[in-house]
């Protein structure tokens, strides 16, 4: 084995997991992934490793990809790697974090234990965390570090020069919202949502000043857009001169952007913890700090 470092990725995140090679001075190859007919993966991974090895892969879309993680991670282990590291930007199945509902399975506690077999520590991204206050707590790893995208935001924010009012779309968004304000000084409000469906929302404005005013609309995930969309839509009657939406994690399922631009949102900007079109933040700095730390 080799004695430095070395970063492994699947092709699905190789550009982020490429520049948090470069920005760490770690090795980096990608996962060769061959996909059969029946949908089973055959996995082919380096054979030259190092004794610390990072898994770097966003888990949207999880179902398939964790079952390739794991695959990889078991082999790593098989192979000798001392310690086993997961760079998951966006990890999935944090929301299901209670039984809302008698027969609900809670998913956040059997991923995250599910994950903490295979890897000594995972470092994440505004993971959905709101009765669980600790990422630890949710994936029981020996280092569980859950960063935040505020402060790449707010710099992205001031070189934009826009000087905006940011608004919260529900009370969940605000730990956000007032960081990246204190960043740049700036004006913010929190809007509350009534969800009424899956695809079903009500947004309420608090009384403020919208007229005229460049308005960034900021939450952590946007899956459907449907809350983001309601927003705007209210905010349209105050003629702002822009409406514009910041998130981390860029889901935007089906026709969500286009519902966005439809409703007058002008520009959607999002951090690269999931590949989308949309991405303008980069995470490599955010997280090379993080991992640097881990790896010693």
């Amino acid at each position: 084995m080799n004695n430095d470092h070395l970063i492994l990725a699947f092709e699905d995140y190789a550009a982020p997991a490429r520049r948090l090679a470069e920005s760490t001075g770690c090795s980096f190859s990608l996962i060769d992934v061959h996909r059969f007919p029946d949908g089973e993966s055959r996995l082919r991974l380096p054979v030259d490793l190092a004794e610390q090895v990072v898994l770097c892969r966003s888990l949207n879309d999880p179902n398939e990809k964790l079952v390739e993680l794991i695959l990889a991670a078991q082999h790593l282990r098989d192979q000798g790697v001392r310690e086993l590291l997961l760079v998951a930007p966006y990890l999935c199945y944090m929301r299901q974090d209670k039984a809302f509902h008698p027969g609900e399975v809670v998913s956040q506690g059997i991923i995250g234990k599910l994950l903490a077999g295979y890897f000594d520590g995972v470092i994440t991204v505004d993971a959905h965390l709101h009765r669980v206050h600790r990422l630890q707590d949710a994936l029981p790893v020996k280092t569980a570090i859950n960063l935040t995208a505020t402060h790449p935001m707010a710099l992205f924010l001031q070189q934009q020069g826009l000087k905006p009012l940011l608004i919260g779309p529900d009370g969940e968004s605000e730990q956000w919202v007032a960081s990246i304000a204190r960043h740049e000084n700036l004006e913010y409000c929190i809007a509350r949502k009534e969800r009424l469906g899956d695809r079903r929302v009500q947004v309420s404005l608090p009384d403020c000043d919208y007229g005229g005013r460049n308005i960034v609309l900021v939450d952590d995930v946007a899956s459907t857009g449907r809350t983001l969309e309601a927003a705007a839509r209210q905010l349209q009657a105050f003629s702002p001169a822009s409406i514009s939406a910041m998130v981390t994690h860029a889901l935007f399922l089906g026709d969500a952007l286009q519902r966005l631009q439809a409703v007058g949102v002008k520009n959607i900007w999002s951090c690269d913890s999931i590949p989308h079109p949309s991405n303008r933040i980069h995470l490599h700095r955010l997280l090379g700090e993080a991992l640097q730390d881990c790896l010693g």
